[in-house]
């Protein structure tokens, strides 16, 4: 089992947790062999002090048990929070690998459970070996005869409660299934309202999401059921055998019980054998079972689901994608619609179009970060995407530089990506690769450099740039633009916000949110109207649309705006088919909804 193997990981911390745990087992040991012989030897022989030494004794084991149970806490520490972290690695892996839905879930439920759970596991089970251990020698030595009217019904309870333990453990995956469905549901819807209130489809959303919550419900009850068993195995296993103590002592008495080893057998039932059995029933009934399950989810590849992004080995493409679909939530309208595109390798491909058109989803459906409802996206390599929001971690910025690789990359190789996309001032300023970094004194676009510098070092030959030199100026974003797409190897696809980006690029993919054109900034230009408005240019001549650039400016940056659309020019309305755009002016006169 997963738990069997994360335990004999860290051999010196059991060590350590047996050593510590074998002074429980004294305590409960001693507890009813202490009280047999108070009993038999000091206050039915009329000899008090005698009795009272052995009850003293009984107490200061335990005080030692007392503390061994506090240095057996911070053992168990030692040997969960190691494993937590490693479960957070593999989670965090997987969803940046596959794009998991359910990553939100895992991280902050399923995480959360393996790691409370692994640790009340290893208490309870440790608990019940060493108590059993314990008290099972105790009625030995007091007399061996009461084994025989102990050990059949405890044998009987575990053995009723073993039985349960693999329908507990398939009725505990369903519920967690239903967890993780609940949880994609939800976020999907969250990511969705406005389509959904637009699309009028609150009813149906509102419907499936009742079925999830349905679905969770059912298994919440079943798992509940067969835990009642739990309660009868507690009963046959714990209190059974008291009762059968009470019933067989006149016959035990008359074969060489005393009465003082009848006393310290119950003490043994009550107050060590029924507490640890009732603990391990139930850390191995719901625990146990939520435990293995959780590991297995957690720990296992994620099962590729169909239309995924997936690897496409020997293939002539860097990206192709076919017949892709994605809409944010049932009954929303597509924001990617039966999408079919070929980027090749070492290819420098543009995305435009109008803000919210779905530049950022599309980026997002190849990066993985997103699945499509339709069609397929193959891959022919790792692929790194950089966002508008650059990440950047509380750790020196080497760490920060060489999160993406598998291995440390030398300090040579992070100098020169830096130096390759214009991070390298900032780094010097910063105090080097071994200046610890405070994320929040830095401005957005020092991070969005050092995100960059990070993609550029990193193995992965695909680099997706979603807005993400759009806290830089025109130079700097061409230096790092250019950067990447001189990598020897690599293909580059750039989510645009201004139109040197386009012209930079081998191809341009314009997205007007009711189909797509792919062609040269040049070749747009010359055959599609709604580009033409959308880079604010008229092509009256060759050179007409675009002015010329000051001398001496190495990286082909517009230092002024191109000629104006009508109106103030500044804002593209689109809301009907390409070709059809309303001269921009103050919306807020505007009637109904469909002129906005």
């Amino acid at each position: 089992m997963g738990e069997l193997r994360l335990l004999r990981a860290r051999p010196s911390v059991l060590v350590r947790l047996a050593a510590w745990s074998a002074l429980e087992a004294g305590q409960t040991f001693l507890l009813g062999y202490a009280l047999a012989r108070a009993v038999d030897g000091g206050f039915l022989a009329h000899d008090p002090v005698h009795g009272l030494r052995w009850l003293a004794a009984a107490a200061l084991a335990v005080v030692l048990g007392a503390y061994g149970t506090g240095r057996v806490h911070r053992v168990v520490a030692d040997l969960v929070e190691p494993v937590r972290d490693a479960l957070v690695r593999q989670v965090v892996d997987r969803a940046l690998r596959d794009g998991d839905d359910a990553a939100v879930s895992r991280l902050t439920h399923q995480v959360e459970i393996a790691r409370d759970t692994f640790a009340g596991l290893v208490l309870v089970s440790r608990t019940f070996a060493f108590t059993a251990a314990g008290a099972l020698a105790g009625l030995f030595s007091l007399a061996p005869v009461l084994l025989l009217v102990v050990t059949p019904p405890l044998l009987a309870g575990l053995a009723l409660f073993a039985l349960t333990l693999r329908p507990m453990a398939r009725r505990q995956e369903a519920f967690l299934v239903a967890d993780e469905a609940i949880a994609t549901e939800l976020g999907a819807l969250t990511s969705g309202l406005r389509d959904i209130t637009a699309a009028g489809a609150e009813g149906r959303v509102t419907a499936d999401a009742r079925v999830r919550f349905a679905d969770e419900y059912r298994a919440a009850r079943a798992l509940a059921r067969w835990g009642t068993l739990r309660v009868l195995a507690v009963g046959i296993g714990g209190r059974l055998p008291v009762v059968l103590l009470l019933v067989t002592a006149p016959w035990l008495l008359t074969h060489g019980v005393s009465a003082g080893a009848l006393v310290g057998a119950l003490a043994y039932l009550s107050q060590s054998l029924l507490p640890a059995l009732q603990s391990l029933m139930q850390g191995l009934g719901t625990s146990g079972a939520r435990l293995a399950v959780v590991l297995r989810r957690l720990t296992a590849e994620g099962e590729r689901q169909p239309d995924a992004v997936s690897p496409a080995a020997g293939a002539e493409q860097a990206v192709r994608l076919r017949g892709v679909t994605f809409a944010y939530g049932p009954g929303a309208a597509p924001v990617v619609d039966g999408l079919d595109l070929d980027v090749p390798y070492g290819g420098h491909l543009v995305v435009a179009g109008p803000s919210g058109i779905g530049k950022s989803t599309l980026a997002a459906l190849i990066a993985g970060v997103l699945r499509p409802d339709r069609g397929e996206i193959a891959l022919g390599g790792e692929r790194v995407l950089v966002p508008q929001e650059a990440y950047v971690f509380t750790a020196t910025v080497r760490e920060n530089l060489g999160y993406l690789c598998p291995e440390p990359p030398t300090a040579a190789a992070l100098l020169a990506s830096c130096t390759a996309v214009g991070a390298l001032g900032l780094v010097e300023r910063l105090g080097g690769l071994d200046a610890k970094l405070d994320p929040g004194a830095l401005s957005a676009g020092e991070r969005q450099l050092l995100a960059l510098a990070r993609a550029h070092v990193a193995p992965a030959p695909l680099v997706l740039l979603d807005e993400a030199t759009c806290h830089l100026d025109p130079a700097a974003e061409a230096l790092a633009e250019r950067a990447f797409a001189a990598r020897p190897g690599g293909t580059l696809i750039v989510v645009a916000h201004r139109i040197g980006s386009a012209r930079r690029a081998g191809c341009v993919l314009l997205m007007d949110g009711t189909h797509t054109q792919c062609g040269t900034h040049e070749g747009l230009l010359a055959r599609s109207s709604f580009y033409r408005e959308l880079t604010g240019s008229e092509l009256t001549g060759s050179e007409a649309s675009h002015p010329a650039l000051p001398l001496g400016d190495p990286y082909g940056v517009d230092p002024v705006a191109g000629p104006r659309l009508a109106g103030d020019g500044r804002h593209v309305i689109a809301h009907r088919a390409a070709g059809q755009m309303e001269t921009a002016r103050d919306v807020g006169d505007r009637g109904s909804l469909g002129r906005e």
